[in-house]
């Protein structure tokens, strides 16, 4: 699938980051584009700028929903084969995701799974709702979004990430496993797994506001909390009142954001590419490929104090290092 003008690709968290990039650089090919999204307003952007570059005749909706909900994943579904008058998809880019749950020893519960529900279970109920959709094409190719948490399930020996680098492990075993299984299966569709490095995107705000933890509004026992955290990292914010954290948090979030090494436009690039080339494993990102070459080169230290030192030398993931 070397062109996608004609196409029908689904992609879930279409609203911002590379979802909307996605959307938008296979809607300039032509190729009509139905997305899922928790916020019809982020989608409704994404939709008008798509749009705004699309030939004419290109078709794009919008659907709201959760993608660990499977009855609206079923929804989705059913809504994408009546508004594209359709019986097959062509591209499906499992990509929607969410940050939490870091801690499986003293986070909730509740947050935990559902960080886990959403980053995995999202990818694995939009696999099973629309496969006969894929299957039923001439060509098809299921796209599903891990990350570099998938092979290093850290954020560096002082911050915890279990619920989020659990799903993407998950999300990568899956995906591998398919190639076989189409292989025998359905041979018309193939299967990549994407992991992203950092890439420029609002994920770290859009957690927050999932979670209710947007900085500026959080209360005086959230804060007492971060405190705590900061704490066992080493870091000494005594000093610091209620409004510094909130304003710092704010920054941090923006930071990831705005000063990634990748955007999202690039991102979606490359994940394209990767895909007209068929690639079942796409890295995204110079510090993608770096990592990925430590954690092969060094598996025994990769969750210890002294990876940092093999970071630092790369000049990957500063946030890790720091």
């Amino acid at each position: 699938m070397d062109n996608f003008a004609g196409r029908i690709a689904v992609i879930t968290g279409g609203g911002t980051g590379m979802g909307r990039e996605l959307a938008r650089q296979l809607t300039a090919e032509g190729c009509h584009v139905a997305m899922c999204d928790v916020s019809a307003e982020n989608m409704d952007e994404t939709r008008q700028l798509c749009l705004a570059g699309a030939p004419a005749g290109t078709r794009v909706t919008t659907f709201v929903a959760d993608v660990s909900n499977e009855q609206q994943v079923l929804a989705f579904r059913d809504s994408v084969v009546a508004e594209h008058a359709t019986d097959h998809i062509n591209l499906l880019f499992n990509n929607a995701g969410i940050g939490g749950g870091g801690s499986f020893v003293s986070d909730p519960r509740s947050e935990w799974e559902t960080t886990f529900n959403v980053c995995w279970g999202g990818v694995y109920l939009n696999a099973r709702a629309f496969m006969p959709l894929l299957v039923a094409s001439d060509a098809g190719h299921i796209v599903n979004t891990s990350s570099v948490n998938g092979f290093w399930a850290s954020l560096g020996p002082d911050i915890p990430h279990t619920a989020y680098s659990a799903a993407k492990f998950a999300v990568k075993g899956f995906t591998e496993a398919l190639i076989t299984d189409l292989r025998i299966n359905a041979p018309h569709v193939k299967a990549s797994v994407v992991m992203p490095g950092h890439i420029g995107t609002s994920i770290v705000i859009n957690s927050g506001k999932f979670f209710h933890r947007e900085p500026k509004e959080l209360t005086s026992e959230q804060l007492a909390d971060v405190r705590e955290r900061l704490a066992k990292r080493g870091m000494d914010v005594s000093g610091a009142s209620d409004d510094d954290l909130r304003v710092g948090m704010q920054m941090q979030a923006e930071m990831f954001r705005d000063a990634a090494p990748t955007t999202a436009a690039q991102a979606a690039t490359i994940i394209l590419d990767g895909v007209r080339a068929e690639r079942w494993r796409i890295l995204v990102g110079d510090d993608a490929v770096g990592l990925d070459e430590l954690v092969r080169e060094h598996p025994v230290d990769a969750y210890d104090a002294v990876f940092r030192t093999h970071l630092k030398a790369r000049g990957l993931f500063s946030f890790a290092t720091d």
